[in-house]
């Protein structure tokens, strides 16, 4: 409606978080091609180098579409980087230093990125995570890529269960895990662990 009084809109999905100031954000637009070229040196200055990091991805919608599955994406690296270390750290008798095995993956690794140098960051200013409360929130553009994967009947099980766990991590008085407890102490007597100061109701078997 607006294009017939010569005015264009631009959608660019952008990547980089607070590091984009000083390395540069990834972008990916969406848009009329010719519009893109009017303020190609605008983006240019923006992405890491004039070369590299951004690109034109389609018509109008394709670049926050990019950036939607971006973050999916994003959901599962990061999963699967918490989920592994997690391993090494609870295999105690090894006494791994995580930060040390982050260092090692850094260089030569399949598994090298950002991710992983920004994860080992954070394992040595704090390693044993003290005062972070285990809470993940999402920030929409992961369960987005869900729903757009069920609309186009396309498996996407990694970043579905990625953001399944980010839904988890909020519950911290998870009805769930209450109630699967309470089932298996019903039909096997399984022993309950009583949360602190709440009085259980329930007979044990």
């Amino acid at each position: 409606m607006l294009a017939q009084y010569d005015i264009h809109y631009l959608d660019v999905g952008t990547s980089g978080g607070i590091w984009g100031r000083k390395h540069g954000y990834s972008l990916a637009v969406g848009g009329d091609g010719d519009v893109v070229q009017q303020v190609k040196p605008i983006l240019e200055s923006l992405a890491p180098s004039p070369q590299k990091g951004w690109g034109h991805v389609g018509p109008s919608g394709a670049g926050h579409f990019v950036k939607m599955v971006h973050n999916g994406i994003e959901y599962g690296m990061m999963q699967a980087l918490a989920e592994g270390f997690s391993i090494l750290k609870r295999k105690t008798e090894f006494e791994f230093d995580l930060k040390e095995i982050s260092r090692i993956w850094e260089d030569g690794s399949v598994v090298r990125s950002w991710l992983l140098e920004l994860t080992g960051a954070a394992l040595e200013e704090n390693p044993r995570l003290t005062g972070i409360a285990p809470h993940v929130e999402d920030s929409g553009e992961g369960r987005w890529a869900v729903f757009e994967a069920v609309d186009l009947d396309l498996a996407a099980p990694v970043i579905t269960a990625a953001l399944q766990e980010r839904l988890r991590s909020r519950d911290s008085e998870s009805f769930t895990d209450r109630l699967l407890a309470a089932m298996r102490n019903r039909f096997g007597g399984h022993a309950l662990v009583s949360t602190p100061g709440e009085d259980w109701p329930m007979k044990q078997g």
